[in-house]
């Protein structure tokens, strides 16, 4: 408990290190070179799916073995605090609260000066879809969809899978997540050679997700926002999204602030359509990124309390 407690306060504390040595980083290189060996334009399907399927599991064992063995040399040191703190720096690799409230505050601010140029290249960054053309409500909307969702693969699974495994599991957590964000898309490339990787990673998501759905309403209740909004809203939409676990995120979000997530976007000049979250009982507004950043950061600590309490009641057993 006490390497995770450490591992949210080095990120909320200590901005994220930019450089190519970075641990995601490395695992992201490390994906590039195995899709370069592998990946073969004139493939038939099959054999894309089958090659898909060996970079998938390659870098999981890989990402895996090496950090358990990083972790087993420290602990050759015969110091427990030096084995926790070094636990600690690790795991905080594999989150990024700081990331996600630091990206909604500058769009916020920017929204809030009226600065729409600024406002539409920076949410540009943190979302996929074409921005050059987004009014504020749907800058917002971007925002706070991308922070809510994120709260799972970027706060809540890494947590989780160190709970059931310690460092090396919630690693491998973010190599699945990483894979995912790199070959698991829907288009002409990846279509076979990305399934698998993105199979993996909504089925390690698949309880996460719904852990932070119920965690959105709880903070809800704590900040005196409309949970009952937000239960509702979960119940109701979840089921909604394209992905298997991106709309228990929003849906208790939307609830909770009482706006509605969803609707059109543009895609390469393409429109498309995503199901409705929520009702919009208020405006989307600016305001909402702040208040989604405030949900993001109640549901990590109540995480970490639950971690603590399932943690007490193991060693007592």
């Amino acid at each position: 408990m006490i390497t995770a407690v450490l591992a949210f306060l080095a990120d909320t504390l200590i901005s994220d290190p930019r450089s190519k040595l970075h641990p995601v980083v490395l695992i992201g290189s490390l994906i590039a070179s195995l899709e370069r060996s592998l990946y073969h334009e004139g493939d038939t399907d099959r054999r894309k799916l089958w090659a898909g399927g060996l970079l998938a599991v390659t870098v999981l064992i890989l990402v895996y073995n090496m950090t358990a063995c990083l972790l087993q040399l420290v602990s050759l040191l015969g110091n427990q605090y030096v084995t926790v703190l070094a636990e600690a720096v690790l795991l905080s690799f594999t989150i990024s609260p700081r990331s996600l409230a630091e990206a909604g505050r500058e769009i916020y601010g920017y929204l809030e000066k009226g600065d729409m140029e600024n406002a539409r290249y920076k949410v540009g960054w943190i979302v996929g879809r074409d921005t050059d053309k987004l009014s504020s409500g749907e800058v917002t909307r971007a925002t706070v969809e991308t922070v809510a969702e994120n709260t799972v693969d970027g706060v809540i699974a890494p947590f989780f899978f160190f709970l059931l495994g310690g460092v090396p599991l919630a690693f491998l957590y973010r190599a699945a997540n990483t894979l995912d964000s790199m070959v698991g898309y829907k288009n002409d490339k990846y279509l076979y050679f990305g399934r698998i990787s993105a199979r993996i990673d909504d089925v390690l998501n698949y309880i996460p997700a719904r852990i932070t759905g119920l965690l959105f309403v709880l903070s809800a209740m704590l900040l005196r926002l409309d949970w009952r909004n937000s239960w509702k809203m979960l119940l109701r939409d979840a089921g909604k999204h394209p992905s298997p676990n991106g709309g228990w995120a929003e849906a208790s979000v939307a609830g909770a602030l009482d706006i509605r997530l969803g609707g059109y976007n543009s895609y390469f000049g393409r429109e498309s359509f995503r199901a409705y979250m929520g009702e919009p009982i208020e405006e989307l507004a600016p305001k909402h990124i702040p208040g989604c950043t405030r949900l993001m950061y109640t549901a990590t600590i109540l995480f970490l309390f639950i971690m603590h309490i399932i943690q007490q009641v193991y060693m007592m057993q």
